[in-house]
């Protein structure tokens, strides 16, 4: 009989991709007004633009190209190398949301997470995962998920208190290695 590791779920954007700051790039650009980084606690980045930019946001997301060079969220490379020595590592993202984000997202993972094969890459609608620790920003993907829920911060997540909470990827790193 053998004995597998323990199973991680780890989403994407907003856990080991930037997509805000790409947001904030785009609109400044187009817009050429500044937008605060700093998101208040509970908001979406859309309740931070002016009404007639909140529908540009939606094309961004949609255009292709627009996740293929987001930012790594920091010392996240590092702790899933070390994670994949005492788990295994899946990466999940409900991607299919956003079809133009496929193969974006399958090179982004490829440039800056080359250590995780395509066997470990999920790109779906519902996260519907058997594994034994979930890492996500969004509380919808932990609904009907049996196993330990890391909610991993974001603006929109800063108000929820009933989920295991985890700052940074070092923070990952105490609590799992």
């Amino acid at each position: 009989m053998s004995t597998r590791k323990p199973r991680i779920a780890v989403d994407m954007d907003e856990v080991l991709a930037d997509p805000l700051a790409k947001f904030i790039k785009l609109y400044n650009r187009d817009y050429n007004v500044p937008l605060d980084l700093k998101i208040a606690p509970g908001n979406e980045i859309g309740m931070h633009v002016p009404e007639h930019a909140k529908l540009k946001l939606r094309e961004y997301i949609n255009e292709k190209g627009f996740f293929r060079d987001l930012d790594v969220i920091p010392d996240a490379v590092e702790v899933m190398k070390e994670l994949q020595k005492k788990y295994e590592v899946f990466i999940v993202s409900a991607a299919m949301e956003f079809p133009n984000s496929l193969q974006d997202k399958q090179e982004w993972l490829a440039e800056h997470f080359p250590f995780i094969g395509w066997q470990h890459i999920m790109f779906c609608g519902y996260k519907i995962v058997n594994t034994d620790i979930m890492i996500d920003d969004r509380i919808k993907n932990f609904v009907d998920y049996d196993g330990r829920k890391l909610l991993f911060t974001s603006p929109h997540n800063m108000l929820l208190t009933d989920y295991e909470r985890v700052n940074t990827w070092k923070e990952v790193a105490e609590k799992l290695l």
